[in-house]
């Protein structure tokens, strides 16, 4: 008897806190047909920060994947001091609240900081502006794709890349192809939780962008600011579409976990 009163229990719990709120934006959203929907996001605004979005999601992405893999590779291949620490750091924006990192990169990049200041007399303006937003976002997904690759570092081993260097292979010949290929599934399930992060990223972005309409605006921070203007439909249908991406994200996590086992 109780183990079917703990499946009830956890579906109850996750139908009054994922599904039924997920199902009421999508029938607000498609009450009055497809029309309104496409509408509301072909306006100026909406594209524009459907673009905004997607660069600062992609710079983001693509500087994850390469400081991941390079530290995923220092972290199991190597030993040196200060490994633990490096080790603990890397999940630091795990536990950090996205709002702090963005205050912190003001206080560190912000006009009226010393290297800010610095920046911005030399036309290099990071806050406000899209590098900011990168940064912060950079910083929220920091740990998702060391954590994919390095169990599979560590059960990969290193013989084949030491067979390899012994047999004359280069260091980049052998990374190339022995490491590439043998990582590639946990890498590509890395850069899809990176880049899910990256798109629905609010906090942070929203400390740095400064919410410029039309100009440092992204979709989670065009949905709030239709909401709260009362433009429901607008803020509804970018929602939406904020899920859709969501859950194709998932659905293909779920095929690269498939393939990687």
């Amino acid at each position: 008897m109780s183990k079917y009163v703990l499946r009830v229990v956890v579906l109850a719990y996750l139908l009054f806190l994922l599904v039924l709120p997920v199902v009421l934006i999508g029938w607000k959203t498609f009450q009055h047909g497809l029309g309104p929907f496409f509408d509301a996001l072909t306006t100026h605004e909406a594209l524009h920060a459907f673009q905004v979005t997607f660069i600062v999601a992609l710079w983001a992405v693509a500087l994850n994947t390469v400081f991941g893999v390079g530290t995923a590779i220092l972290l199991v291949r190597h030993r040196f001091p200060g490994k633990r620490i490096l080790n603990a750091v890397i999940d630091l924006p795990l536990a950090v609240s996205p709002v702090v990192v963005g205050l912190a990169l003001i206080l560190v990049y912000g006009r009226f900081s010393s290297f800010g200041g610095w920046l911005e007399d030399h036309g290099i303006k990071i806050i406000f502006s899209t590098p900011g937003m990168v940064l912060a976002t950079v910083f929220v997904a920091l740990p998702l794709v060391v954590r994919a690759v390095v169990p599979v570092l560590e059960e990969m081993g290193d013989e084949q890349e030491q067979a390899a260097q012994t047999l004359g292979a280069g260091r980049w010949q052998t990374f190339r192809r022995i490491t590439v290929p043998g990582i590639r599934s946990a890498l590509a399930y890395g850069i899809v939780l990176c880049l899910a992060r990256a798109l629905g990223e609010y906090g942070a972005v929203a400390v740095v962008s400064g919410r410029l309409v039309g100009q440092t605006q992204t979709l989670t921070l065009y949905v709030e600011e239709r909401f709260q203007n009362f433009e429901q439909p607008a803020a509804f249908a970018a929602a939406t579409a904020l899920a859709l991406i969501a859950i194709v994200s998932l659905l293909v996590i779920k095929l690269l976990q498939r393939k990687a086992d």
